[in-house]
């Protein structure tokens, strides 16, 4: 599509009709490009504190057509595009799209009740998951898009969770510069925030975050629907809300400040965030409570509490886990950080559902395409680390299980049929689980990869030029991995 028919279409959105063929034709890299440039300019204005031209800017960017578009876009393009909300409406065609894209309109917006299911955790317990409509859905990612690069001006430096350019790897690498010198912080205080996303408090977000007050009482204010029940929501932003994260992050900014504040720069006194879950190092035990004391009103200020349970004071010799992974330093003052125990568990126990109780029936070829997603995500989530061993132990353990289920199916063969029916040569190795078109990960050959950590001062919106190179970088990473099948990653899996 040229400038001049894109602007055309920007500019007259509502005679656009019910031609399915404008969808078809939007030039998507132009509206990329001017929707990062006007975040770009938010997130500019923010950092200045020019808080009037911050809400000029995210006025003009909520009304334009690209950022519209973007976001319905975004929604109709993810993994939920299936999953309608209470009104059973999806958003399948280019013509629903376009419809889509036009209906978009903050002065009529009135948002619908979500429909409530529950999710079982790993622990047993369920949680609550409010799933939108696909209309609100789409609101929620248009303000979105405009709120996000306020949020990553005033973020605190050593936040990681749902932010743009960083991961959990990143925390991980923070964590071992704070903690693996010899005169580094021995204790740590594990912080659990008790059901965070369900408990904000609705009147704290509508003082504090720079946003349309209506449109995010609407967002707030909407319910939910259970068993045909339709149920106020008073507090907390629904876990599946496309704004949620954000909100939650933006209050949770200014954690990492008031203990710096307190306890002084050169105090070995560090705070590690990851959305909800964070870790505070500290000198002493004495200094790792008064820290825990200190963050008590801040939460309460923001309708939240510390879960008594699950926060945790350990020192550094005995070891604690945080995103997946064991952190501990030995006698020798070595700090090791490995994939945890329960992580392990979790692989394992994905990967014997896939092959004896889902696969019983299930074709070699079938057994890869449903294996191999788990294997990538689990090795390169944890390449990075001290992994080596647990890879070993992992690979040996899908071995046995698929020795299991080939032997199970053939009851009255001998071992070299069964061997030489689903295992091949190829190149020195002679157990290949493979068949003509898939074979299977060898995840004793994974490399580790060391992850390069990022420069915490850097915002995604106005240096864009260190992520794009970040991007690229990881990029040439992949494309190398992928022909030798060892990937990088630095999502969970």
């Amino acid at each position: 599509m040229t400038a001049k028919k894109s602007d055309s279409i920007s500019s007259n959105i509502e005679n656009l009709g019910d031609d399915p063929y404008i969808w078809e034709t939007i030039d998507w890299n132009r509206a990329e490009a001017l929707i990062s440039r006007m975040q770009y300019r938010i997130s500019k204005a923010q950092t200045k504190g020019d808080a009037n031209l911050v809400k000029r800017l995210q006025y003009l960017l909520v009304n334009s057509f690209y950022a519209k578009a973007l976001a319905v876009k975004r929604m109709t393009s993810n993994k939920g595009r299936h999953t309608s909300g209470v009104d059973k409406e999806l958003w399948l065609t280019p013509k629903s799209k376009m419809n889509a894209v036009k209906s978009l309109n903050a002065e009529k917006y009135r948002a619908k009740p979500l429909r409530r299911v529950y999710i079982p955790k790993s622990n047993g317990k369920l949680r609550p998951l409010s799933i939108p409509t696909m209309y609100d859905r789409s609101m929620q990612a248009l303000y979105q898009m405009s709120l996000d690069p306020v949020q990553e001006a005033t973020a605190d430096p050593n936040s990681y969770g749902f932010r743009k350019g960083r991961c959990c790897q990143d925390a991980k690498g923070q964590l071992f510069i704070m903690l693996s010198k010899k005169t580094s912080a021995t204790w740590i205080l594990e912080g659990d925030i008790k059901g965070c996303f369900d408990n904000i408090s609705h009147q704290w977000l509508m003082d504090n975050i720079p946003m349309d007050k209506r449109i995010l009482r609407q967002f707030l204010k909407a319910g939910f629907v259970f068993n045909e029940k339709l149920f106020p929501n008073e507090e907390g932003t629904p876990q599946g809300g496309v704004i949620s994260p954000t909100l939650a992050n933006m209050a949770l900014n200014g954690m990492e400040p008031l203990i710096r504040k307190h306890f002084g720069k050169n105090s070995k006194v560090n705070v590690v965030r990851y959305a909800d879950d964070f870790v505070i190092t500290a000198s002493s035990r004495e200094r790792a409570e008064e820290a825990r004391a200190i963050l008590i009103p801040f939460l309460a200020e923001r309708g939240l509490e510390l879960s008594e349970e699950k926060t945790l004071v350990t020192h550094i010799a005995d070891g604690f886990n945080f995103l997946g992974w064991n952190f501990r330093k030995y006698r020798n003052g070595t700090l090791l950080i490995k994939p945890s125990k329960e992580s392990v568990r979790n692989a394992v126990r994905k990967i014997r559902e896939i092959i004896l109780e889902n696969g019983k029936a299930w074709s070699q070829d079938d057994i890869i395409r449903d294996l191999n997603p788990v294997l990538r995500g689990w090795t390169n989530y944890h390449r990075s680390a001290v992994s080596k061993k647990a890879f070993g132990w992992i690979g040996t353990y899908v071995f046995r299980t698929l020795w299991t289920w080939a032997s199970r199916r053939h009851r009255d063969k001998r071992r070299e049929w069964i061997m030489n029916r689903y295992w091949h040569r190829k190149g020195t190795r002679k157990w290949v689980f493979r068949t003509e078109d898939k074979e299977l990960l060898y995840v004793h050959n994974v490399t580790i990869r060391r992850h390069v950590k990022v420069r915490n001062a850097m915002n995604p919106y106005t240096d864009r030029t260190y992520f794009e190179l970040r991007k690229a970088a990881k990029n040439t990473e992949l494309k190398e991995g992928f022909r030798s099948k060892k990937t990088s990653s630095c999502q969970p899996p």
